[in-house]
């Protein structure tokens, strides 16, 4: 069992020497120091000023990247590379352009490749492009090729900036840093006195319910602080929500689903997931209810069967124009997608880049390629098959695609029915003008790749009526209605509304009128009280007392006893 020895059991020097294991710890762990222990990698997508990922990335010509809003006020204060400690200059950086796809991953743009800690990267001095070393040296270094691959600019080798080399990762250690070397602080004032304010160095997504103690002291606090600079105002508690504090000192709020509240326009069939995060999670204020999450606008209408108004717009080509009608209720995000791209002015000057005679006319996409264009969203949305609408007739407006749910930009105008193409491509409108124009497109001649011999140009789309927006108005127009229906209730309802069913009239305040309109029998008592109360209006003329004679009064006619029967045994 020992070393080189038959000896059952491990001695102290054993135990004791430089490559010894045990359970708790590996090799070399009496080691008074390891080499490279020290060595910290900063990842490629970092700037080395805040160390943290950039969002406007520049770089010095050693390949060092800093964010640009990081590296100016260190410039300006220090005026050195924070790196090297070499004197730097503004106009001695160099801004970088890195390709990102749809995930938001940065790329290699020619091969599209995901850029790793382990990627070899190298950037062009002269654009400013970020590719992929392997695909420079591939293309232009042993192609000897030296043009720029994605804006066809010159450049030299002595232009070639490696950004990360994974044989070098000295060159990212951060305790080779300058600045870090030295202690010195990368913070601006304003970033200073965030970290310097006590109540903002507490993690408390990390204290759990015990932040929450933090916040009411600090909402005390400034509740003292306002009410010394105006004692005589009083503060009220926000609404009617009601916070009661549990047996741990955490505050719960009663967000009770049953509070009679009525839900808003805009809530979604799925909850916030609060109830079920602070279930599970000590470090969530513990809400006891189930809450409907709220859509954006644009989120709401986009539902199919929604918004039922159907939208109109003319695609102006410099051949004529043709009217299109959108069907918003089947396909709103084709629609909202076209209608917002066309309002951005993103259609203009665009070519239609296929036309096959009796069979369809494609355009949409800027490069003119077919490979091209964007939705407003800047990425491909779903397809939309939910409805009735087919390719059953000439003049069919739908939505281009490389295969299910990449949708864009490009769209295309079938010249005959295309029954093939249902529930492979989205519907979202037909044509309803310019049926000649239509017929002028179809018969424009063409090349034998089915490219039109003489560009057809989309001069401009022009929305006349844009669904969403209509949708919008109305829909503030009811609110405004309800509004008012609102406001009339909580005075008290209308003039014929605040009569009750017998009769009385109800002011606003909840009070009865006491007038003599009403249908009941009260009415004709309040009529005698009235005459007596013009009785007595009249003064001196009650003292007339001749003009009044006493009435005798007459014995009431007995009633006749019927004959017959035993009568009412009055006489036994």
């Amino acid at each position: 069992m020992g070393k080189g020895t038959d000896k059952l059991y491990i001695t102290h020097s054993e135990w004791a020497s430089e490559d010894a294991y045990s359970a708790s710890a590996g090799s070399g762990v009496y080691k008074s120091k390891v080499a490279g222990a020290s060595f910290k990698r900063l990842p490629f997508n970092f700037c080395a000023v805040s160390l943290q990922p950039f969002n406007h990335p520049v770089c010095t010509s050693n390949g060092t990247i800093f964010d640009l809003t990081n590296i100016l006020p260190w410039l300006k204060k220090h005026g050195t590379n924070p790196v090297t400690g070499l004197p730097l200059k503004s106009s001695e950086l160099f801004k970088l352009n890195f390709a990102k796809n749809d995930e938001g991953e940065m790329v290699d743009p020619v091969t599209f490749k995901v850029f790793t800690d382990n990627t070899h990267i190298v950037a062009l001095k002269t654009t400013g492009n970020v590719f992929a070393w392997e695909t420079v040296e591939r293309l232009n270094v042993k192609a000897k090729m030296w043009k720029d691959l994605v804006s066809d600019e010159e450049f030299g080798r002595k232009d070639i900036i490696t950004l990360q080399d994974p044989q070098n990762v000295e060159a990212r250690d951060l305790s080779s840093f300058k600045y870090v070397q030295d202690g010195i602080s990368t913070l601006t004032e304003e970033q200073g006195r965030e970290r310097n304010d006590p109540s903002r160095n507490v993690n408390r997504e990390a204290l759990g319910s015990s932040a929450k103690v933090l916040k009411a002291k600090e909402a005390i606090a400034r509740a003292r602080e306002q009410r010394g600079k105006d004692p005589n105002k009083n503060s009220a508690p926000e609404g009617n929500k009601v916070v009661r504090v549990s047996t741990n000192g955490a505050q719960v709020q009663n967000t009770s689903a049953h509070t009679g509240r009525t839900l808003p326009y805009n809530a979604a069939q799925h909850t916030t997931g609060k109830a079920a995060a602070s279930f599970t999670s000590t470090g969530l204020t513990p809400h006891t209810s189930g809450e409907r999450a709220l859509l954006t606008d644009e989120e709401y209408m986009l539902k199919p069967r929604r918004v039922k108004i159907k939208g109109y717009a003319r695609i102006q080509t410099n051949l004529g124009d043709l009217n299109v009608e959108l069907q918003t209720e089947y396909a709103p995000k084709a629609v909202w997608n076209f209608v917002q791209l066309s309002k951005k002015g993103y259609y203009k000057d665009v070519t239609f880049h296929r036309n096959i005679r009796n069979f369809m006319l494609q355009g949409g996409d800027p490069t003119g390629t077919g490979k091209g264009g964007t939705s407003i969203w800047g990425k491909n949305f779903n397809d939309e098959f939910d409805g009735p609408l087919t390719h059953d007739s000439r003049g069919m407006l739908s939505m281009a695609n490389k295969g299910k749910n990449t949708n864009s930009s490009q769209f295309f105008i079938t010249y005959r029915p295309a029954k093939h193409l249902d529930r492979k491509h989205t519907i979202f409108g037909r044509i309803v003008g310019g049926l000649e124009t239509l017929s002028r497109l179809e018969n424009a001649p063409t090349e034998s790749s089915d490219r039109p011999i003489e560009d057809i140009t989309i001069l401009d789309v022009v929305v006349f009526v844009d669904p969403f927006e209509e949708f919008q108005k109305q829909k503030r127009e009811s609110d405004e209605v309800e509004k008012e229906k609102q406001e009339i209730i909580n005075q008290g309802g209308r003039e014929d509304e605040r009569t009750t069913w017998t009769g009385k009239r109800i002011r606003g305040d909840g009070t009865v009128v006491n007038d003599g309109g009403g249908g009941a029998v009260g009415k004709y008592l309040k009529a005698v009280a009235a005459n007596d109360v013009g009785d007595a209006d009249r003064g001196e003329a009650d003292e007339i007392i001749g003009d009044w004679e006493r009435e005798i009064d007459e014995e009431p006619v007995k009633k006749k006893v019927k004959l017959g029967g035993f009568g009412n045994f009055d006489s036994w």
